[in-house]
C-alpha cells in the first residue's frame, strides 16, 4: 500500500517503513506526527483519488532526525559596476519514518 501526502508544501509518495527528507517541522526526535493531507490511496486493488484529499485518511509519523543540506553558493555580479557578492545557503530538513498508512478511520 502506498500514498500521496502533502507536508509543508510538497507531495511525497510514501509506504510504511519509508524514510523521507522534508523541510524542516517543529518537534523532538521521536516524536510522532500525523498528517491528514492524503491526496491519494493505493493498495493492490483499489485507488482513491481525493477531492482535495482522501476522507478519512491519515499518515502517521516519527521524527528520526535533523539534518543540513548541501551548502549552495550565490554568487551576484554586474559587469563593469564592480559589484559582486557571494553568499551560502545550507537547507534545514527533518528525517521522517512513515509508521502506518490508516484508510478510512
Amino acid at each position: 500500500m502506498y500514498a500521496v501526502v502533502e507536508i509543508s508544501g510538497k507531495q511525497f509518495m510514501v509506504e510504511k517503513g519509508d524514510h523521507i527528507l522534508t523541510d524542516k517541522l517543529d518537534g523532538e526526535v521521536g516524536q510522532e506526527l500525523q498528517f491528514d493531507s492524503v491526496i491519494l490511496t493505493s493498495d493492490s486493488d483499489n485507488v482513491n483519488v481525493g477531492q482535495p484529499t482522501v476522507e478519512g485518511a491519515t499518515i502517521k509519523a516519527t521524527i528520526m532526525d535533523y539534518e543540513r543540506g548541501k551548502k549552495i553558493l550565490v554568487f551576484k555580479k554586474k559587469r563593469r559596476k564592480g559589484y559582486k557578492v557571494k553568499r551560502g545557503h545550507r537547507q534545514d530538513y527533518t528525517q521522517l519514518r512513515i509508521d502506518d498508512i490508516v484508510v478510512g478511520g
